[in-house]
């Protein structure tokens, strides 16, 4: 395998470490606390609480006015479409930079680990993390989250940066061409 091949497939180790840390942590939770259960004040401070809870919808509980029938449909298909227009992005687009290339593995690892919950507990999404808000956005606390949720909004955000400031840049060659 060449350098080049190497270097392009390499950021998918972030993914595949995202989903198995990811996996590991559910696991763990499920096996050793039921649903409903507040595990422990992380530090003592009332920021941090480990929280086992279920989600059969989607972010902020999105989804729950979804007919049961046609959540596997949104919640397990259309993700499925997404990350096979980020791979295909990843693998075949020329503008992909290697920033892009771990960001989108970010966002494929952490869609991934949610998307094995969908698709093999029925009991919902395993989302344990519970972090003081402040009441900032009207929330006192952050809707109870994952480790994947964390991975595809951190990648999301950084995908979005860098193909802002790719366009930035772009912009910036195009102007200096027009005044030579």
């Amino acid at each position: 395998m060449n350098l080049r091949v190497k270097q392009k497939l390499f950021p998918l180790s972030l993914g595949f470490f995202i989903l198995l840390l990811d996996q590991i942590t559910k696991f763990y939770i499920v096996k050793n606390w039921p649903s409903g259960t507040m595990i422990a004040d992380v530090f003592n401070n009332d920021i941090l609480h480990i929280y086992h809870v279920r989600n059969k919808v989607i972010a902020f509980s999105l989804g729950q006015e979804i007919p049961e029938n046609f959540r596997p449909l949104l919640f397990i298909v259309l993700p499925l479409c997404v990350l096979a227009f980020l791979l295909y992005y990843f693998f075949k687009s020329p503008e992909c930079t290697q920033f892009q290339r771990w960001a989108i593995a970010g966002i494929t690892g952490g869609g991934l680990g949610n998307l094995i919950d969908r698709m093999f507990r029925p009991e919902g999404v395993v989302d344990f993390i519970s972090v003081k808000f402040f009441g900032i956005f009207g929330f006192e606390r952050w809707p109870t989250f994952n480790i994947s949720d964390a991975a595809v909004v951190v990648g999301v955000i950084l995908w979005l940066i860098s193909m802002f400031a790719d366009e930035k840049s772009k912009f910036a060659d195009e102007k200096s061409k027009v005044k030579k």
